[in-house]
């Protein structure tokens, strides 16, 4: 059976975790990566990370309301929630993605 994953609706979505998810940098660097890419599995999203602590933090980004993972097969393809994000806090993620660097590095 594939794996379901629960994405929080756009009115449970707060500002504190979704700002705790953004303070952590290898989180800040999936969303970047992300952001450039449109939609990726996670074997794009690890870089050289171990899939265990990976897992983890798709799990923080989509409980902040940041992430939709989708299962496609063996696939889980991941968006960025934008227009969601957009609507319930107008300028954030704009703001957060101004400031991504032009390269992470592979490893931390």
């Amino acid at each position: 059976m594939a794996a379901l994953y629960h994405h929080p609706a756009p009115e449970d979505i707060t500002l504190l975790p979704l700002l705790r998810a953004v303070a952590d940098p290898v989180r800040l660097g999936i969303i970047c990566h992300l952001h450039g890419l449109k939609e990726a599995n996670c074997t794009t999203l690890l870089r050289g990370r171990p899939k265990s602590s990976m897992s983890h933090h798709f799990q923080v980004l989509r409980e902040a309301g940041i992430l939709h993972t989708r299962v496609e097969g063996v696939q889980h393809r991941n968006t960025l929630r934008l227009d969601v994000l957009e609507d319930r806090f107008p300028g954030l993620m704009v703001s957060i993605l101004r400031e991504c660097p032009a390269e992470f590095p592979e490893k931390d």
